[in-house]
């Protein structure tokens, strides 16, 4: 006979938090958002830790370049898609891994026969006003020169003009050799007033740029996920069937996490995929694996040697395997469940194994709830599409601007190795679903403005960390009544056309 769980699956939006006691030092801006992002043992401290509790989703309409940058600025950590190939997906990592390694390497890399015309076609396409320029135009190349916008006036100069012309030659540069650390590059910057130091090798062949901007960059985004060689920190998706090709690839690019992108995790498949992960490269490489909605589920990831485990089944805005497929949990009840046998399973064994909550995101305030419930960390999508960052379009919809936003499990993913069947089969139906989001602008200011009332939250609980957030957390389930009682209600709204509506 089928075995039936007890009680009832809730949502994030069935729960409000009973305020606790404040102190006087309970203000955001003392509250840290540090949390763990790998499995590690009592006493000691996890490989990889998060600087905020936010992490993209493993989709192509979310996680590509400029979203790994962008979050790991701030503090949190991109996964970027594994639906595609391994080529390409190592490539991705490998562009964020050197966007930040301090010693830039150019993509926009001049000959000395190139003319003005053509400088401003790639400075329109790339955004760089900086461009070294080699011998043979590639970004290692012998060092002859380098333009900046202050070698040219476009509105004047023939655009016929050649950048031999113009450019500031080798002989007039400032330059470090190859031994230079990242901080006397930086201090050099500053006391010779420069905007860019190239470093070359004692043959003169280009090995990178260190610009003034991504120092001042560092200083103004103290949260900044770093590696140990200060470059950003990205992980990548990856799935149970083509492991054995795609990993080796995205070490080899610098993945710092790895994480198995799939929509049922209690599976065979899983436990093979890190077992031959681990077995090949040890436990300094982490992986991540789910999805689950149970503790039976989450023993068993744990068991296997998981380093996060991911909760959540049909929560997604655009996931619809509940309505297909009839499998799944409210979103919150599954959390609850999964980080009650996290704290279990670390008395019992001494290991700590992260929970991240992955779908059922709809407001802010379910990240504060979901942090509250024992989640170590989200994974969001909706969330992070509707930025600039994200890799689609901004379009706009019936004057409305959008960003498209699909579900990894739609046709037009056609991410089918997610699905964990076996063999050749293959899936004949989706369980996810094209659509659009509200455009949300840049994803700094929306995080900024998230964050601050994930603090406020931890600040009316009393509580200045994630874990102190969990250990004073007063949950209480509300009424379908008092979910309308805490929005507006019973008055005449005005919009910002002057234009009335009734709630």
């Amino acid at each position: 006979m089928a075995t039936f769980f007890p009680g009832e699956s809730h949502t994030f939006s069935e729960y409000l938090l009973v305020p606790g006691y404040s102190s006087q030092e309970c203000v955001p801006d003392n509250v840290s958002l540090k949390t763990p992002l790998t499995r590690f043992r009592a006493g000691e401290q996890p490989a990889i830790s998060l600087n905020i509790p936010m992490t993209s989703a493993i989709m192509q309409s979310v996680s590509g370049e400029s979203m790994g940058i962008a979050l790991a600025t701030e503090g949190g950590m991109s996964f970027i898609y594994g639906s595609q190939s391994s080529e390409d997906e190592a490539a991705m990592v490998k562009s964020v891994k050197d966007h930040k390694a301090g010693f830039v390497i150019s993509d926009s890399t001049l000959t000395p026969g190139m003319t003005l015309a053509e400088v401003m076609q790639l400075k329109m396409r790339t955004g760089h006003s900086t461009m070294p320029v080699t011998d043979d135009g590639l970004a290692h190349g012998k060092l002859l020169g380098i333009v900046t916008s202050r070698d040219y006036r476009p509105s004047r100069d023939d655009p016929a003009k050649r950048v031999e012309e113009f450019m500031t030659p080798r002989e007039k540069l400032i330059v470090g050799d190859e031994h230079i650390t990242l901080k006397r590059a930086n201090d050099v910057i500053w006391d010779s007033k420069l905007n860019a130091l190239p470093v070359v090798d004692a043959s003169d062949y280009l090995l990178g740029i260190v610009f003034r901007k991504d120092y001042d960059a560092h200083k103004t985004n103290p949260n900044e996920l770093l590696d140990a060689n200060k470059r950003y920190m990205v992980g990548a998706g990856i799935n149970t069937r083509d492991y054995e090709t795609r990993v080796p690839l995205l070490l080899d690019a610098g993945a710092d996490v790895l994480c198995i992108d799939s929509s049922e995790g209690y599976s065979e498949w899983q436990k093979r995929t890190i077992s031959w992960i681990h077995g090949t490269y040890g436990e300094d490489v982490h992986v991540g694996a789910g999805n689950v909605v149970d503790a039976e589920g989450f023993r068993f990831l744990a068991d296997c040697g998981a380093d996060f485990i991911k909760v959540g089944i049909g929560g997604g805005s655009i996931c619809i395997t509940r309505e297909t497929k009839g499998i799944g949990r409210g979103q919150a009840t599954a959390l609850i469940d999964v980080c009650r046998a996290r704290d279990e399973y670390f008395k019992e064994k001494g290991v700590y194994v992260p929970v991240c909550s992955d779908g059922g995101i709809v407001y802010d305030y379910h990240m504060s709830l979901a942090l509250a419930m024992g989640a170590d960390f989200m994974m969001l999508g909706r969330y992070f599409a509707r930025f600039d960052e994200s890799p689609t379009a901004r379009v706009n919809v019936n004057g409305q601007y959008m960003k498209e936003y699909w579900g990894e499990g739609s046709v037009r993913a056609r991410n089918w190795q997610r699905y964990d069947l076996g063999g050749a089969a293959k899936l004949s139906f989706e369980e996810g679903v094209d659509s659009y989001v509200p455009y949300a602008g840049s994803l700094k200011a929306g995080v900024e403005s998230t964050l601050y009332k994930v603090k406020s939250t931890m600040c009316n609980c009393g509580a200045l960390t994630i874990p102190e957030l969990q250990q004073k957390a007063r949950l209480t389930l509300v009424s379908s009544t008092s979910i309308i009682e805490g929005g507006a209600h019973d008055v005449v709204l005005k919009d910002h056309n002057q234009s009335i509506s009734y709630r």
